[in-house]
């Protein structure tokens, strides 16, 4: 049967494109006879320094975010704090799903993932506290905040600080989890999770807040959990995905120095969309009205640019496999249900009927990250670390495939 890729119609736009790169390895002959086993080479193991890292970063972190906790306690008592926290879950849980949904085609490393969280609700915080503080020390040195202090504080401190301490954590881990930085959705998926947990520290020091001040639940705490927690959950989101993306772009484009620029680059529309969005509400009388008219457009935008850049990526799975395909390590036909949402439910559904969805979530899972090394050997960045890693993932793709039920059994999908 003949193959057809499925991802044809997508306009390339990855780093490889135009790029001719020799073939990968041939592989084994009985790996080409049958697509589904094969005895492959010894390879190296994975070198246990960067989770060692990212442990150790995590707990540092963790250790910031503890203080953080206490000064939120210390600010707003046990009880504010704790109904505070309740109330911030729910936007936080709406932005997991929302990430979950974004990161599902190539899962990034849990360590990774919640080191970018702890990074938002932890030192993200602690920075825009401490340069508020300074900068407060400062108006009252000179004679105390003016008029303009409010708009100030909110459209102009609030987005440099906070947008330049989100996006540092964004750049400490392009440089320390480089290999797992492979372009924009990775960019997104790490701003994300930091935003979300700078997010969640802040509601709950609004909405505790807002408690103390209303002596309780009324209609105002009411207002403002409808407002920060039900409608724009991902506002901070938003804001930080710019610097995301453009360090997603610097990942297939230059290194750890140039990252710096990119990183200023992304942090300019951060910046000013943060900004946007807070001095709209000195000016705007209508809240709901200016809402539905800039903002839901503009959130409408930012999905629509996600399930591009997602495609992109199952364009750039289908051309990274099909050149294992040409050298036997995949059946032709693997290629659609590997490369597109469609063949991955398709196969899901199968493996489940036969209580093995587990293992076809691990070959898909090792496919990817094969193809996604394969795309960093192509674009010459890391070749020698994304060799080994191809060596590891070759052997790995046919491991997992032993696991599932023979090819020859199996229907087309």
């Amino acid at each position: 049967m003949t193959s057809i890729d499925p991802t044809s119609r997508t306009t390339d736009y990855t780093a490889s494109a135009g790029v001719t790169a020799a073939q990968p390895a041939s592989a084994p002959a009985e790996v080409t006879a049958t697509a589904s086993t094969a005895a492959v080479p010894v390879v190296p193991r994975r070198s246990s320094t960067l989770l060692a890292l990212g442990i150790v970063g995590i707990i540092v972190l963790s250790v910031v975010a503890l203080f953080v906790i206490v000064y939120l306690v210390a600010g707003l008592g046990i009880d504010a704090f704790a109904l505070g926290g309740i109330m911030a879950l729910i936007p936080l849980a709406i932005v997991f799903f929302g990430v979950r949904w974004i990161d599902k085609w190539e899962p990034e490393p849990r360590v990774a993932v919640v080191f970018a969280f702890l990074w938002g609700a932890g030192v993200s915080v602690l920075i825009a506290l401490i340069v508020g503080s300074e900068i407060d020390n400062v108006i009252n040195s000179m004679g105390g905040p003016g008029p303009g202090y409010e708009f100030f504080s909110a459209a102009i401190q609030a987005p440099i600080v906070e947008e330049a301490g989100k996006g540092l954590g964004l750049l400490i881990l392009f440089w320390a989890a480089r290999k797992h930085f492979d372009g924009p959705v990775d960019g997104i998926v790490y701003a994300a999770w930091i935003a979300g947990g700078f997010a969640f520290t802040e509601n709950i020091l609004y909405f505790g807040s807002q408690l103390i001040e209303a002596g309780g639940v009324d209609a105002s705490v009411v207002q403002i959990f409808l407002m920060r927690g039900i409608m724009s959950p991902f506002a901070h989101v938003m804001f930080t995905s710019f610097i995301g993306i453009a360090l997603g772009i610097a990942a297939r484009r230059t290194g750890a120095f140039g990252a710096i620029g990119f990183y200023l680059l992304g942090l300019i529309p951060a910046i000013l969309l943060h900004a946007f969005w807070n001095g709209a509400l000195f000016f705007v009388s209508d809240f709901y009205g200016y809402y539905l008219l800039v903002q839901v457009p503009l959130f409408a935008g930012a999905v629509a640019l996600v399930i591009f850049l997602r495609r992109q990526e199952s364009k750039l799975t289908s051309d990274r496999l099909s050149e294992y395909a040409a050298v036997g390590w995949f059946a032709p036909d693997e290629v659609a249900v590997l490369a597109t949402p469609q063949g991955r439910r398709r196969a899901l559904a199968w493996a489940s009927a036969r209580g093995k969805r587990r293992e076809m979530k691990r070959y898909i899972q090792n496919a990817t990250k094969l193809a996604f090394a394969r795309q960093r050997i192509v674009t010459g960045r890391g070749r020698s670390t994304a060799e080994a890693d191809e060596a590891l993932l070759l052997g790995a793709v046919v491991e997992s495939r032993r696991a599932i039920t023979p090819p020859a059994a199996a229907p087309a999908v």
